[in-house]
């Protein structure tokens, strides 16, 4: 009777049961207080004892297991090689340094993954350009002209037909009189424009491989172009380029936004990759990468406020791709001909704008407002009112991008040019073949 009430309890411990069936024992019992009274006590006792360990032995099974499952939990969630989050002034067994527990776990600092792997594989790929270029001034009515260096970036993104290709922006190139690559050993080389897109402000200039020592082709090593549409805000990215002249530097970031629609210095329109990593003058032309080392995106430094921190910007590879595929396989001008040499077309030009283009729907690019008789345009079929969109295969789509292309051809030199011309209300394109003439006003092209 007594044992079944002693654990008929158990919600209480078992104990006041214990101790309420002790008491009636004492109270109406006749005599039963010497030994038999002891044993029950000492019996009591240790069955108390063996209770608690029991409960102990529970209590330490099922935090253990607890314990555990956090263990696995978090193994699985955070996969190795995932950087620490340590607290400041805490050692990484979780204790201060100065003895005392760690008890604020909001104060911590991130320790971010290191990226000195990614760079030195793809450092080899990337090359500063030097821009050496002329430009014509005037002071007090006396014009002189000086000589105006400028640096940027560019990648290798190819090695074709004894050359090696290399695209960068249009900017770092225009209106140069001579470039000059610096790769990764140091050692530098002439290039030449191979083809420009103004409006993309891309650009592809070639070395040629054979002005390469042996050692510097060994160095070297070709870029790998990633896939920009699969970008997601908040990925990791690295920005590689000669910032402000000084030589290769590498930043890193976060995409901070895609398909960021950013007005230029030159007032076009462009849409862009945002970046809070650091894309100052001279990037210009360098890559963004994703940590595994390929390039997402082309910097551009042409973008810049006054006042504007953390806000770098880069033209998305998988728009650039098809444009740079395309300048590859243009004809490398080698060198600017002399004035006097210069090929002619014969063509009153006026430009159009991305206003007007819009305004009146006509093709963005050169308009021929007039053609002069006996001249090379005349003879290939160009007519007044076409628009002239493409030179030998580069894109026009202001006057000065047809100045800039010309300057590369001389009398005598055959080209094909592509015009848009109205037929049935709309404009359709023309291919033909250009022989420029020489050139008797140096006003015209």
């Amino acid at each position: 009777m007594y044992e079944n009430e002693i654990y008929s309890n158990s919600e209480n411990g078992g104990y006041t049961s214990w101790q309420s069936s002790y008491n009636t024992e004492n109270t109406y019992g006749t005599g039963n207080t010497g030994n038999g009274t002891d044993k029950k006590k000492k019996k009591g006792t240790f069955r108390k004892f063996m209770v608690s360990m029991g409960l102990g032995i529970t209590f330490g099974a099922f935090a253990g297991a607890g314990f555990y499952a956090v263990k696995i939990g978090a193994d699985r969630l955070l996969p190795a090689g995932t950087p620490e989050v340590i607290a400041e002034g805490a050692s990484q067994d979780g204790a201060a340094s100065n003895g005392a527990q760690m008890t604020n776990i909001n104060q911590v600092t991130y320790v971010s993954d290191d990226i000195s792997g990614v760079v030195e594989e793809v450092m080899p790929a990337m090359v500063s350009i030097l821009n050496n270029a002329t430009r014509t001034g005037s002071f007090w009515g006396y014009t002189y002209q000086q000589s105006v260096p400028s640096a940027g970036s560019g990648i290798i993104v190819e090695e074709k037909e004894g050359e090696l290709l290399i695209v960068t922006n249009n900017h770092v190139v225009a209106d140069a009189d001579s470039l000059e690559v610096t790769f990764i050993d140091g050692t530098t080389a002439a290039a030449n424009i191979k083809g420009l897109d103004a409006e993309m402000d891309l650009a592809v200039i070639a070395v040629q491989m054979d002005s390469l020592s042996e050692e510097t082709r060994n160095a070297i090593t070709i870029a790998t172009l990633g896939d920009s549409d699969s970008l997601k805000i908040g990925q990791p990215v690295i920005a590689i380029g000669n910032a402000l002249g000084n030589g290769q530097s590498v930043t890193n970031g976060i995409i901070s936004a895609l398909n960021r629609e950013v007005t230029n210095e030159d007032g076009t329109t462009g849409t862009y990759i945002q970046t809070n990593a650091a894309i100052n003058g001279g990037n210009s032309g360098g890559a963004l990468l994703t940590i595994t080392g390929e390039v997402i995106g082309i910097n551009s430094g042409k973008i810049k406020a006054t006042g504007v921190e953390g806000m770098g910007y880069a033209i998305p590879i998988s728009s650039a791709s098809p444009i740079i595929s395309d300048l590859k396989e243009h004809r490398t001008r080698t060198d600017r001909v002399a004035d006097e040499e210069k090929g002619y077309m014969g063509i009153t030009p006026q430009e159009v704008t991305a206003e007007m283009s819009q305004y009146f729907g006509i093709p963005q690019g050169v308009f021929v407002a007039d053609v002069s008789e006996g001249s090379a345009a005349e003879a290939a079929g160009i007519r007044k009112q076409d628009v002239i969109v493409k030179f030998d295969g580069n894109r026009i789509t202001s006057y000065a991008d047809l100045k800039e292309v010309m300057q590369y051809y001389k009398v005598g030199d055959t080209v094909k040019v592509t015009v848009k011309r109205v037929e049935n209300g709309e404009y359709e394109p023309y291919e033909m073949e250009l022989t420029l003439g020489e050139n008797p006003d140096k006003n015209r092209p």
